[in-house]
Parts: C-alpha cells; structure tokens; sequence
C-alpha cells in the first residue's frame, strides 16, 4: 500500500471531497464527545455563554484549517513530517516525531478507553472513572478494543475514509437522537416547564438544568479558547498535513466545518443533555458516569454501539497519524508495521481510564507542544520569501538540524511554562501566546543564523523540481473524470435510499421519545433501524468504486 510516507502525493491518489466531509464529520463527532459534552455541564456556565463560545471559538478552528492548515498541505503534498525534516533537518525530526508519536498514542487511547466504557456496560462491570482501571476485565475490553483500532489504522487512509464514511450519518443521528429521548426527564427535571416548543423553551431548559450558571471561574472566552484550541495540534500546528495532502483542492479545509459545528457544537450541545439527563436519572453525580454510561442510558444497547463506533472513528485517523510519525524516524521501516506496532501500544495506554478523565488538561498541553512547530512551517513557508530570506536554507547549508527551530520550540514552550506557572494564565490559552511568540522568534532566529545568505545549486534544483511537478499535477487534475458527475449504478441508489430511510426512521423515533416519558419501547425499537442502516451503509461504500482519479 502506497501512502506517500517520505514523497509527495501522486495526483492519480488524490481524493474527491466526500472522503474528507466523510473524514472530518467521523473523526470529530466521536467518543470524546461524550467526555467534553458532560464536562462542559460541570464547568458550571451559563447556556449563552456556553453556546456563544462554542460557536465562535469553532469559527476560528475552521478558518485555522481553510486558511493555514488546507493550503499549505495541497502545496506540498507531503505529511507534516516529512515537510518538517525538509524544513528542520533529520535530527529534529526524530525528537518532534517521537514527541508528536507520543501525543497522538495517548489521544488515541482515550478515544479507545471511550469505546472500552460502553462495551464494560454487557459484563456488568462499574464504571472505570479513576487513574487506574479496578478491573482486569476492563483491560481486556482494552485491548480488544484496540486490536481492532489497529487493523483499521494499518489498512491505510483510504479504509480509514471509508470506515468514517460508514458511521459517520449514524453518529450525528444519535447524537441528536439521544437527546430527544433524553428530554422528557429533563423536563420533569426543570420547574415551571411542560414541554419543550420552541427556542424559549429550550434555552429555558438548557439554561436551568444543563448549562446552570454556577458563578465559576469559567467564562465565555475559556469555552471560545478550548474550542479553537482542542484540535490545535491538527490545524494551528499542522497535524492534517498528513490528512489534506490527499485533497485535490485547498477548499477542502472547509470541510472542517462538518466536524466543528456538527460535532465540536451541537454533539456537545447533545451530549451535555445526555450527562444532565442521564445524572439526574440515575441520581448520580455526572463526574462518576462514563461515556458508556450516560449513552447506555440514553439509548439503550444503541448507546453502547454508539460510544464504541465513535471511539473506533477518531482514534482510527489518530493511530494513522502517529503510525507516520514514528515511520518517519527510519524511511526504511514499513508504515504498517510501524502503525501496528504503535496500535499496541496504544492500546495498553487506554487500559488506564486517566488518559480520557485529564483529557482537557491533556488536549491544553499538546495544543502548547505542538503551536510552535505549526509557527516554524507557517513562517518558513508563507514568510521567508517575503522577508529576504531563502526557503529550506538548512537543506543549502547542508546542517542535520535547524538550531534557530529547535530554539524557538523550547523558548516558545518555556514562555508558555512561566505564562501558566507565573501569571496564572489558563492553560486553554496558552497556545494563542505561543503560537505568536514562535512565528515572531523563528523568521528572526533565522534571518541572523544563516537564512539569508543560503544560496545553492541544490536549492534551485529543488525549487525546479517543485514547480515541475505542480504543473504536472494542475495538469493531471484537470484531466480527472469528476466523480460528482458520475451517476450511480441502480444497485447504490437503493442502497441509498434504505440507508437514509432507516436514519429517518431513527430521527422519527427519537422525536417520538421527546413527547413520551417512558422510553423503554424506543430503545428497543431504535436497533433495527441501526442494523438495517449499517448493512446498507457498508455494502455502499465499500463495493462503491471511486471513478474521480481515471482520466479521461
């Protein structure tokens, strides 16, 4: 299997647009979700704040991937690794590798820990809340678990598209889904309120028993901070590099959007309905619920499926993307068995319920790791030129590291340290500070240590080379049959068809469930709906062929 490890992306392997609205709207309507949507309920805000925050703090998010992220990716056509050695040299690729590696294990073991809650749920174990898990049974659920996420992770980003394309229309659907049948007890559960009927009433509902204004630290701007900031490591710091190289077109990065507002906004929205619902139920406080938990309640055994479906969709992408990075440190080494190696790995960190329970401390942390490095290829990319000075100069001078890099990534980090640790500055902010701190420091680190007088026969042959195969690309990509312009064959238009059936089928149960206090009847009534979708859905996608890259 081709993945362009160390070279850029052929234009015959570039992908059509649905594989990354597919990708986008999978990965980040996940199980995360679940674990964010509930902690925003515990934050202790007001639902106006709550939500004006979400919706602009996912603004900025998105037009961190159009603007930023898209472009430079569809440039180069190379992962953010291979990029960066260009960039930075191979000895500092090798320690950002094993630090990015690193990050992305544990964020894809929280993803597969999420899925590990749900499935704990059909062997009667407790919820796993702690730094440790207190049953051994859940860490073979783990691991299991894992194995799978491997599989997926090796098979490449093809398969990983493909699984996202399956599950992802069914994800959003519960997300909302859940929250409708999750309504009548909050309800019950807010003085004064009947029914909900309008945007009143649901603001009303919203405001007195989800999002309750506890006069906390929290404001508005941390939810606008940690919205933006979450994915910071994939956009700010270039991370879908790896991803966006596959997009024919930069305009993909609006693609974004789908993750962002269906699921970083209203699955958030939905899922801290789910947590308040599912506390006020079971009349336990929502920190000591899992995921599984508050979804089983929710659904029923859809819920489990759910939660473990949507662990699998974000921590697929995030091993494939830690696989790269670990392959990067020898090109000799296969990525699968690199990638399988790191699934394991992975795996035996999910066993440990901290790594989803600190998960906002976590994401805070690797968004300050990684805003530096998006900085550096920012600057070297769009600025050096502009500024006088010479793009890939390491590569001229022949160094093995760029020390200006390496310096500003450790005095970008160290800022941020004193700027927490000193000014008391909330961690959801302190990548803003040195993400700027880095673009500011690199250009003139640089222009003093050699960026300007770099001249070379090797950098012009480069920048030859480079021109050449964008115009061979240009070339090959207007020569692409559109796959949007090709009609489907009967067979997948009825596939089609009962899949998207089957999803109205769910939307229509779930409103049913609104209006009805008892909703034993809907959690049984929702799995046929879902299992006749996921054959439809899968036997789709996957005998579908993709027409976009034959030529005409």
């Amino acid at each position: 299997m081709s993945e362009f490890d160390r070279t850029p992306v052929a234009p015959a392997s570039l992908q059509s647009g649905r594989y990354f609205a597919a990708s986008y709207a999978g990965e980040h309507v996940a199980g995360t979700e679940f674990v964010i949507g509930a902690l925003f309920v515990s934050f202790g805000l007001g639902a106006v704040d709550v939500i004006i925050g979400l919706v602009f703090g996912n603004l900025l998010a998105v037009l961190t991937w159009a603007l930023i992220c898209a472009p430079i990716a569809t440039d180069t056509r190379l992962t953010l690794y291979a990029y960066l050695e260009k960039i930075a040299g191979p000895h500092f690729i090798k320690i950002y590798s094993v630090v990015n590696g690193a990050l992305f294990c544990i964020l894809a073991g929280a993803m597969i820990t999420v899925s590990a809650s749900a499935i704990r749920i059909l062997f009667g174990l407790e919820p796993q809340t702690g730094l440790f898990p207190t049953d051994l049974r859940f860490i073979l659920i783990a691991l299991a678990v894992g194995g799978v996420v491997a599989f997926a992770a090796v098979k490449g980003f093809k398969f990983v598209a493909k699984f996202a394309e399956v599950a992802a229309p069914w994800m959003i659907a519960m997300f909302f889904v859940g929250a409708l049948a999750t309504l009548p007890a909050l309800i019950n559960a807010t003085p004064g309120l009947d029914s909900v009927n309008s945007s009143s009433d649901l603001m009303t509902l919203l405001g007195s028993s989800v999002f309750v204004d506890q006069g906390t630290d929290i404001t508005m701007w941390h939810v606008i901070a940690f919205t933006w900031g979450a994915n910071l490591a994939f956009h700010g710091g270039l991370g879908d590099m790896t991803i966006l190289r596959f997009a024919r077109n930069k305009a993909y990065g609006w693609y974004s959007s789908l993750g962002m507002f269906i699921g970083h906004f209203a699955a958030w929205i939905a899922a801290g309905i789910m947590g308040a619902g599912a506390a006020y139920v079971m009349k336990t406080p929502l920190p000591q619920l899992d995921a599984g938990g508050v979804a089983f309640q929710a659904l029923g055994a859809v819920g489990i499926l759910a939660v473990v479906i949507a662990g699998w969709t974000t921590s697929n992408p995030t091993i494939y993307r830690a696989g790269l990075a670990f392959q990067s440190l020898n090109p000799k080494w296969s990525r699968e068995k690199v990638t399988l190696v790191v699934g394991v790995i992975t795996a035996i960190i999910a066993c440990s319920p901290f790594v989803f329970s600190q998960l906002l401390g976590f994401l805070g942390i690797m968004a300050v790791i990684m805003a530096p490095i998006g900085a550096i290829i920012f600057a070297e990319h769009y600025l050096f030129k502009r500024m006088g000075m010479t793009r890939y100069w390491r590569v001229g001078r022949g160094d093995n590291i760029n020390m200006p890099a390496a310096i500003t990534w450790i005095l970008s980090a160290l800022i941020a340290y004193i700027l927490g640790s000193v000014f008391s500055i909330h961690i959801f902010f302190l990548f803003i500070p040195t993400w700027v701190v880095a673009l500011i420091l690199y250009p003139l680190l640089s222009s003093f240590m050699g960026a300007k007088s770099a001249d070379s026969e090797i950098l012009t042959q480069m920048e030859r080379a480079e021109v050449e195969r964008k115009n061979a690309e240009a070339t090959a990509i207007q020569n692409l049959t559109s796959e949007i312009k090709t009609k489907r064959p009967p067979l997948e238009m009825v596939l089609l068809a009962i899949a998207t059936l089957a999803l109205l089928v769910c939307f229509y149960l779930g409103f049913k469930a609104a209006g009805d206090a008892g909703s034993s009847q809907f959690k049984t009534a929702i799995i046929w709906p879902t299992i006749i979708y996921f054959i439809a859905a899968t036997v789709l996608v996957f005998i579908h062929k993709d027409k976009a890259a034959s030529a005409k």
